[in-house]
């Protein structure tokens, strides 16, 4: 009954069969069966000891009992052997398909999650990424949405933003210290010989193209004051009173701007965003 309720609902192919425990070992680790359908009373070796003695082999497959035998404590026994299911006699066809059934679906679900774990465990083995290379194109991706990425000064944004990220790796920054001393441990950092020089240069640089920054965020306020960009990054990056005056300087055609440029806001929320992103 057995053999045919399995063969007829094409739930997999009958492997082998064993008259007791002892004829049974050798068959399943040699098979590599998936399924054991294995009665508690059988002749020289009990279900409970052939389990135990498979297992001992190495045998990972699953396990289900048939046996009249009711008593409590033996089930339970079965059960914390490893027994998945406990089928009574007399067995009942549709039980048992159900039952091998369930089964099945365990083991896939299973293998699913092995293969899951083998993924995530190749990816540790992966070389990691050095932190300019994740970092990158989140940089130039917010350096293009503010029409700055060709000004000199973002190549030296990106270097300074991916040395402080290095830097301030295991920290938590609220606040950083002053400019003139973060440009300065940058170009010291860099090895650069006359670093008062390239300091006061590179502070003009990065000054100059958070300038363009704000005028081309005006300009997009200007258009339209509901633009993506302009809400995302208006009051992020700058203070927004200084946006609004830059606006109207545009919309008046003022030559000399009056708006007080806040550098440190701009490359701090720079840094706080990578990081996130990184």
């Amino acid at each position: 009954m057995l053999n045919n309720a399995i063969e007829h609902e094409d739930l997999g192919d009958v492997v082998g069969e064993a008259e007791d425990g002892l004829g049974a070992e050798a068959s399943i680790i040699l098979k590599k069966c998936d399924i054991v359908l294995i009665d508690l009373l059988m002749p020289k070796q009990d279900g409970i000891e052939t389990i135990t003695r498979l297992q001992e082999m190495g045998y990972e497959g699953k396990f289900i009992m048939i046996s009249q035998v009711e008593h409590k404590e033996m089930v339970a026994e079965a059960y914390s052997k490893g027994v998945e299911y406990f089928i009574h006699k007399p067995i009942n066809r549709i039980e048992v398909i159900s039952v091998i059934k369930k089964v099945m679906e365990h083991i896939r679900l299973e293998r699913s999650l092995e293969g899951i774990r083998h993924t995530l465990s190749l990816f540790d083995t992966l070389p990691k990424e050095p932190p300019e290379v994740r970092t990158a194109p989140f940089l130039r991706s917010v350096l293009a949405d503010f029409g700055i990425l060709g000004e000199t000064g973002s190549q030296d944004l990106i270097q300074l933003i991916e040395y402080l990220l290095k830097r301030y790796k295991n920290e938590r920054v609220r606040e950083f210290p002053a400019l003139k001393d973060i440009f300065t441990d940058y170009v010291t950092y860099s090895n650069v010989e006359d670093v008062q020089r390239e300091v006061k240069a590179m502070e003009q640089r990065i000054r100059r193209t958070v300038a363009r920054a704000l005028q081309n965020l005006a300009s997009l306020g200007l258009e339209d004051y509901g633009n993506p960009k302009f809400e995302m990054y208006a009051s992020k990056y700058f203070d927004f009173a200084d946006v609004r005056q830059k606006m109207r300087e545009i919309e008046q055609n003022e030559e000399v701007s009056r708006v007080r440029l806040n550098v440190k806001k701009f490359i701090f929320t720079l840094y706080i965003e990578t990081k996130e992103h990184t």
